[in-house]
């Protein structure tokens, strides 16, 4: 492999993993606020009867 070539495959796995990292975080931020929006619902609710 020439040096060229070793440097763009260093580059793609970094730039990959990069991706896979934010798409990680992204999809655990997602599921954070939607279990607190369902908390926050079920304390409305259960204030709302009272």
């Amino acid at each position: 492999m020439k040096k060229g070539n070793t440097l763009i495959l260093i580059l793609a796995m970094v730039s990959v993993a990069v991706t896979v990292a934010a798409a990680v975080s992204g999809i655990m931020l997602y599921l954070d606020r939607k279990k607190k929006d369902e908390e926050e619902l079920e304390h409305y609710l259960d204030c709302s009867i009272q």
